[in-house]
């Protein structure tokens, strides 16, 4: 089985008394899909700021390569150009146009020359049908095209894995599919992703794994999404997946 890219062991994070990750221990291959569900607070984005360092710990640890990334650590710069993490509120500079916010971190942060950054966000933003808008400012963008502007930016860091947290959240229903078809190209092209969504279509179309999470623990983990989907095991889930049932 080839080695694993992100290893989560025992991890354990709390505010105050409350528990929010309580014990989580999983591993990610390269090229794997792994979409994370469970009712609201149960810890799903708490678990992606964890593993981006965004989050302190109180126990366990996140390893990316078999490289400790936690959060205050001396390591930590190099290793969020490697975690690249999309959120559901865009987070563009507005006074700056499309090109520019993708641009910028490849520029200022790994010192890439301006005509080699341009060139792969242009290419990018071609792949995700945003290249007439390139001197745009996010204000002139719909919520859909802001939000695949904000992947294309993730992207140019070359990042090792990706996380994606309720990047659909945000959106009027008409604009979640067009995000929808570029994380599915994504994964397609092999790119490895931690995906939070309540979108269970496609979490169902594009998972290699489902992680069900309630109160901070994997109630219930399957390799077969079709199959979870279809007949969960756990009760918990079940109940949680009756609740989209005017999705199906």
């Amino acid at each position: 089985m080839e080695k694993a890219l992100l290893t989560v062991e025992h991890l354990y994070k709390s505010y105050g008394g409350h528990t929010v990750l309580d014990d989580l221990s999983f591993t990610v291959r390269k090229g794997e899909v792994i979409v994370v569900i469970g009712p609201s607070g149960c810890g799903k984005s708490t678990l992606l700021r964890c593993i981006n360092a965004l989050e302190d710990i109180q126990g366990g640890q996140v390893l990316l390569n078999g490289e400790s990334v936690r959060k205050g650590a001396g390591n930590i710069p190099q290793m969020r150009q490697k975690i690249g993490m999309v959120f559901q509120s865009y987070d563009l500079f507005p006074h700056k146009t499309i090109l520019d916010n993708i641009t910028l971190a490849p520029r200022k942060v790994q010192k890439r020359g301006k005509a080699e950054a341009e060139r792969e966000a242009m290419e990018l933003l071609e792949r995700v049908g945003l290249a007439d808008r390139k001197n745009d400012y996010p204000r002139q963008l719909s919520g859909g095209q802001k939000q695949r502007v904000a992947i294309v930016r993730a992207l140019c860091m070359h990042p090792e894995l990706l996380l994606l947290d309720e990047i659909t959240a945000a959106l009027d229903p008409e604009m979640v599919r067009e995000v929808l078809d570029v994380v599915l190209s994504l994964a397609r092209s092999g790119s490895t992703m931690l995906i939070v969504t309540h979108e269970m279509s496609f979490a169902k179309a594009i998972a290699d794994r489902v992680f069900f999470l309630e109160q901070g623990k994997i109630m219930e983990e399957s390799a077969d999404p079709k199959s979870f989907f279809q007949r969960p095991q756990t009760a918990r889930a079940r109940a949680f997946l009756h609740t989209f049932d005017y999705e199906r």
